[in-house]
């Protein structure tokens, strides 16, 4: 299967970027063909222009600035999302990704007035996210990147198909042991995928 891989961290030599190595490295080692996307390697623009939403529902013209991105996404049968999650949300990179790539024409379409996915071909979604909250001051605060994943992304993908959602809480307070032990979930999960 050829997987899409969204990664989200700027430090090279953090544990995030550890994660995303070991995902990619646990999907290839499971025969899948990965698409790495490194965001921030990319130089990915975030920013969704005066232009960009002026044609946003104009199809194919809203293409144009992404069109590689947009290739990459169609191309893929998996996705998934290796990210940290700042103040209950997703990077601006990562969310601005999801704006300017996840056009009208490519993620869905409205047809009468009603939304019609065109993610059907991702048979696959997981997310491994890092949170410096705890499970608790995540669930207090609704954990708006859960619902994002459980939700919203899985209903355009693929409503009735389970979600992988791997999540490290209390950053803030970890220890070698418990990023060793997730590391080691991660991996297994995405032999898994």
């Amino acid at each position: 299967m050829r997987v899409l891989v969204l990664h989200s961290h700027p430090v090279e030599e953090s544990y995030g970027k550890a994660l995303y190595r070991q995902t990619v490295e646990s999907l290839r080692k499971a025969g899948h063909m990965v698409d790495a996307c490194d965001l921030y390697e990319e130089q990915f623009d975030p920013v969704l222009s005066r232009h960009d939403r002026l044609v946003y529902h104009d199809y194919p013209e809203n293409l144009k600035l992404v069109g590689s991105h947009v290739e990459r996404l169609k191309a893929a049968e998996g996705l998934v999302i290796c990210t940290p999650i700042w103040n209950f949300g997703f990077p601006a990179i990562l969310k601005g990704y999801f704006d300017r790539v996840w056009l009208p024409g490519v993620s869905f379409e409205l047809v009468n007035g009603k939304v019609e996915s065109r993610l059907r071909h991702i048979r696959k979604l997981a997310a491994v996210l890092t949170y410096g909250a705890t499970p608790f001051r995540a669930f207090a605060a609704g954990n708006p990147p859960k619902k994002i994943v459980k939700r919203v992304l899985r209903a355009q993908i693929n409503p009735v198909r389970p979600v992988t959602f791997l999540a490290h809480y209390d950053m803030n307070n970890c220890t070698p042991e418990t990023r060793a032990k997730f590391l080691a979930r991660v991996g297994g999960a995405m032999e898994r995928f």
